[in-house]
C-alpha cells in the first residue's frame, strides 16, 4: 500500500500516477481479478475501475437528459351541437372495442376540463363547442 503524498493527517489518500499505472497494468493481465489486486494493494475495486476508465479515455459524463417536445395545436371552428351527424363523426362508432383508459386535459380560456376513460367524440365536440361559446 502507498502512503500519502501529502501533509501527516490527510483524510483523502493521493495516488501518484506510477502507482495509478501499475495497478491498471496488473489488471490487464490475463485472469487478473480487480478486487484481489485492488483488495492487495489497500485500496477499493471501484477506485481501480475508475482508474482503468481513465486510461482508456471512456467519458464518465452522464447522457443528456431528454428534452420534452411541444407540438403547435389549433382549434378548429365546430359546428353547431345540433348539426352533429354520422357523416361528421367519420363513420359510426364502436361501442364494443374496449378504448385504452387515459385522460384528455383540455385548458381553454381560463377554464380546465378533464376528461377520463373512453371518451367518443361527439362528447369531445359538444364540450369544446361549450368552451368556444363561453369565451
Amino acid at each position: 500500500m502507498e502512503t500519502p503524498q501529502s501533509g501527516a493527517k490527510a483524510t483523502k489518500r493521493r495516488h501518484s500516477v506510477a502507482f495509478k499505472r501499475k495497478l491498471v497494468g496488473l489488471t490487464n493481465q490475463s485472469g487478473a481479478s480487480v478486487a484481489a489486486i485492488a483488495l492487495e494493494h489497500g485500496v477499493n475495486a471501484n477506485l481501480v475501475f475508475k482508474w482503468r476508465r481513465q486510461q482508456l479515455g471512456v467519458a464518465t459524463t452522464a447522457k443528456p437528459e431528454r428534452t420534452a417536445v411541444l407540438l403547435p395545436v389549433t382549434i378548429d371552428p365546430l359546428p353547431p351541437v345540433g348539426a352533429l351527424s354520422t357523416s361528421t363523426l367519420g363513420g359510426v362508432v364502436n361501442t364494443t372495442r374496449a378504448a385504452p383508459s387515459g385522460v384528455i386535459e383540455i385548458e381553454l380560456g381560463g377554464a380546465r376540463v378533464r376528461l377520463r376513460g373512453a371518451v367518443d367524440q361527439a362528447s369531445v365536440r359538444c364540450v369544446l363547442q361549450t368552451l368556444r361559446d363561453a369565451t
